[in-house]
Order: C-alpha cells, then structure tokens, then sequence
C-alpha cells in the first residue's frame, strides 16, 4: 500500500490500513481456530442453519475485502464492501442482544477478550470510519455518496431481519399440526403477588399450595387455595454441613422430601413439624426426583455405564437404601443427553412415571418399579430433536447452542398430561403468546390428544411453570401466581 502525499488523501489510506489489520487478523484468528469457528456460528440463532457455507464465506469476505482495499484502484469499492459488511455485522450484535433466546459465544482470537456490547462499539467505530473514508474518496456527489450508503444500510439491515425473521418462524411455526381450542376453558378464581420470580412449586393438595424458594432452600411459602391465608415455614434438617447447590422441595402430605442431586442428598420430613432427616446420602447423583411415596423416589441421573440420562427408583427399606436403573425407558437419538432433556413427573393417581422429552414430540410412560409400559406422541411432528451440540475438545466438554424446543413444561394429574409449548400450529397468531401460555391436554390411558386452551396472564412475560391438582390449575408467571378452575370440554 503506497502511502499517499497529502492529508486528505492519507485519511482513506489509514481507514483501510486499519481495516486491512482488522480483516486479515480476524480471518486468520477463525482459519487458524476453524473447528471453534464453525462450532460458534452453529450455536448461532440466526445463522445455525448456514453454519457450513458461512464459516468459509466469511474467512473468505474478509479477505477478498482486505485485498480490495489493499489497491489503490479498488480501494473505494473495497471501502464500500467493508462498510455493508460492517453494518451487517452491527445489525446482528443488535438482534443478538435484544430479540433472541439466548446469547451465544462471541468472536475468538484476540476478539474474544471483548463482550457482544464492546464489539458493537468496535463496529460503530468502524462503520465511522469507513463513511468518513468514502467521503473524502468518492468523487461523486454528496447526495449519491448519502444514497449509496442509505441503500448499503437499508441492505445491511433487511438481511439480517429476515434470517431472523426466518429463523424465529423456523423455531415457532410448525403448520404440520392443527389444535383444537376450546372457548373459555378455565374460569379464574384469584391472582397472588409474590415478593419475586425466585419462587416454584414444592406442591399442591386440597387446601394449601407450597412454594419453595431458590433464594431461600428451606423455607417455604404456603397460601390457602383461595389465596387468602399466607404462612411462612422454616424446614429444618439434620446435616447443614454440605456444599449445597441446587436444593428443592417437593411435599406431598404428610410427608415432604429435600432433595440436592449435586451433593447428593436427600431428606425426609412430615409437615406436621416440617423437620426432615436425611432418607439417602452419597447413594446416586440425580438431575430430578419425583415422590412416588414415603420410601421411593424415581430419579434422573447419568448411568456411568452407558453416559446418558437414565432414570432410577431409589427405594429405602428400613435403614438400606437401594437403587436400581432403568436404562430401557428413556430413547437416545444423538448423544444421550442433551437429546433425552426432559421433565420427570409422577402421576398418585394412576401410579404412573411420566417423561417428556423437551425437544421431540414424545413422552414415556412407565409404572411404579420402571418397567417400561408405552411411548406417547404429542400432536407436534418434530420427531427427532433438532439440536446444535458443541463439541469442544480443548477441555472435553460439550454445550447445546441452538435447539428446537418442543415442549417446555408438564404436569400430570388423573388420566390427564398438560404441556406447555411456545410451537405455534396451522392458523395461530403468535399475538396471543403477549400474554398467554398454550397448554395441550393428553389422555394418558388412551394416548391420544384432547383439547387445547390458553393460559392467560400478565402481558410481557412467560408462563414459567404449573400445576394442576384436580380442576385447579395454577401458574407461576415472573413475580405473579395465577389460579384458575379447569372447565370441563363442552358435550359436542
């Protein structure tokens, strides 16, 4: 690059010196770390589904610009290119940061010591630069110098939309399945502003239900169904001693089960004095754990045999505590474990295990000891899980980027499922997800789907959990608790 004499003249030269440093660094960074590259990309929710093509494209952009920009003869176009290039670029950071799912890992090499908002500054710098470059340079009119890059940002911008756009539909929209509303399903009874979103359902019976709190393990936040009587309970157990992590209560009365599957630990308390002893200790670690009855519990753990998700009874008679795998229930597709995601439930009233797999239409249905007894079908046509998993071999691990979820919260009662999925069928608005959860009901004795309704609440959040005990359904919605009476399908 010969440098040019005057001042005006060395401005473009500097701008594209610097981003010749830029392009040529940050496609040798992704050439030389390729796997990683490719790796980010696919965890993209925008550019998962171009992964392949655009981890080579653009390496090879960024240094066909770099080679542009390098001649003086090309060197407008090139400078031209750099700023489409940059304001795509910036167009994505602000998706990525305001309108998607989840954020995925940035730029590597040197880059990597930045954050998503330090790169959108980085790339308004350059896109600064780039215009006061091509200002100086371009010979034309001022006012076509303005359209020229009013088009490039309008380009720019529009495509980064639509992959979005297109992406979003990709995730939400499936018009393979149709569902059947019907009207005014649910009936309110009340409304329960909660102190934070930090609270879940420990449980629910016929007079009380109980919240366990993330932000405070063992205590519990019991109100009267009709939302009326409020009490605060301290739980106590005997071994305060361990690192606990990830504690959480489930109570079924009279009886109430702690449990810490990192530990791993597991109490066993009445609610007439909310005092727990410990019930297992160091005899598995486990994901989940349902209360089957005062001395079993199905479990989610990894089987150090197999490395996947598997599920397990721990069963305690008198002071021994036994545990057996039951690898048979739960159907690997990819790796076993990421693919097998799920919710574990335990229906009292059928005296059934139910598993519902989050990212495919399926759901396993066991008994009481885990034999395995049928695989049901949502109405959802995603068969087979749609996932980008990372492997990074660097330190052996691996990381789910972009996932299809099918279905993102169960619950059992009776002869009934109920599933909560964002996946819009044939006819929906995502309009009415502002303020309401999609709920579909299974009939778990005839495997077959009944009827779905809305959950309404709150505009602007998420339905984040339920329950349902008998014709009452409640939700936790951000700070807010819902309850509503379940009113039977009408006679057709």
């Amino acid at each position: 690059m010969l440098v040019p004499k005057s001042f005006l003249q060395k401005i473009p030269w500097v701008v594209s010196l610097l981003f010749v440093l830029l392009f040529v660094y940050a496609a040798v960074s992704k050439f030389l770390d390729f796997q990683t590259f490719e790796t980010q990309l696919g965890q993209s929710p925008i550019l998962a589904a171009f992964a392949g093509f655009l981890s080579w494209g653009v390496i090879l952009m960024e240094i066909i610009i770099a080679v542009l920009l390098s001649l003086h003869k090309t060197r407008l176009l090139g400078l031209y290119i750099a700023f489409l290039l940059m304001v795509l670029f910036t167009s994505y950071i602000v998706i990525i940061l305001n309108f998607t799912p989840f954020v995925p890992c940035s730029c590597g090499g040197v880059l990597e010591a930045l954050g998503w908002t330090e790169h959108l500054v980085l790339n308004i710098v350059f896109i600064a630069l780039a215009i006061w470059a091509i200002y100086i340079m371009d010979k034309a009119s001022l006012k076509k110098v303005v359209l020229r890059l009013s088009v490039m940002v309008i380009m720019g911008i529009g495509m980064m939309i639509v992959l979005f756009l297109t992406s979003e539909k990709e995730i939400k929209r499936n018009n393979a399945f149709q569902r059947k509303y019907i009207p005014h399903a649910l009936k309110k009874i009340g409304e329960y502003q909660l102190e934070s979103n930090a609270f879940y359902f420990a449980g629910v019976d016929g007079s009380a239900i109980y919240l366990g709190n993330y932000n405070a393990p063992l205590y519990l936040k019991e109100l009267g169904r009709d939302l009326k009587k409020v009490r605060d309970l301290k739980i106590e157990i005997d071994t305060y001693e361990l690192p606990y992590k990830r504690v959480r209560i489930e109570v079924a009365p009279p009886h109430f089960f702690i449990g810490d599957g990192t530990v791993p630990i597991l109490f066993k308390g009445e609610t007439k004095n909310w005092e727990a002893k410990t019930f297992s200790k160091d005899d598995a670690f486990f994901y989940q754990f349902a209360f089957m009855d005062s001395t079993s519990l199905a479990i989610l753990t990894t089987s150090t045999k197999t490395k996947s998700n598997t599920l397990g009874v721990l069963h305690k008679d008198q002071d021994d505590v036994h545990l057996e795998l039951h690898p048979q229930v739960l159907k690997n597709q990819l790796d076993g474990t990421f693919d097998t995601d799920g919710m574990l439930l335990w229906n009292d009233q059928t005296k059934q295990v139910l598993y519902i797999y989050y990212y495919r239409n399926q759901y396993e249905v066991a008994d009481k000891d885990l034999t395995f007894e049928f695989t049901g079908k949502t109405i959802d046509t995603v068969s087979k899980a749609k996932l980008d998993i990372a492997r990074y071999t660097a330190n052996d691990e691996s990381k789910l980027g972009n996932a299809v979820l099918v279905n993102r919260y169960a619950d059992t009662y009776g002869e009934n499922l109920y599933i909560n999925s964002d996946r819009l069928g044939k006819y929906e608005d995502d309009e009415v997800l502002k303020s309401a959860g999609i709920i579909d009901q299974y009939d778990i004795k005839d495997n077959a789907y009944v009827h779905s309704f809305y959950f309404y609440h709150q505009p602007g959040e998420k339905l984040r959990e339920f329950k349902v005990f008998g014709d009452i359904i409640i939700g936790l919605v951000n700070d807010k608790l819902w309850v509503y009476r379940l009113k039977p399908e009408p006679v057709q």
